[in-house]
């Protein structure tokens, strides 16, 4: 199964997130490598503790974006 991830990079490390499943799931790391790692055991034990109820099914992710704005403060 594919899903989509956000991966960010910090300071101090590395932060990925999944896009469409229910509930939170975030890992992090110290290299790209090792926030992905991270993530797709967290993903696995998500899932093997919701079954299918931790999917998102009424409206499937087809394409994530990341884009910038600007706000007036």
């Amino acid at each position: 199964m594919n899903l989509k991830v956000i991966i960010e990079q910090h300071t101090d490390g590395f932060v990925a997130y999944p896009v469409g499943l229910k509930g939170v799931v975030v890992a992090e790391g110290d290299s790209y490598e090792e926030a992905v790692q991270n993530l797709e055991s967290a993903i696995k034990f998500h899932v093997e503790s919701f079954g299918e109820q931790a999917f998102q099914t009424e409206d499937r992710v087809i394409q994530v974006f990341v884009a910038e704005t600007r706000i007036a403060v």
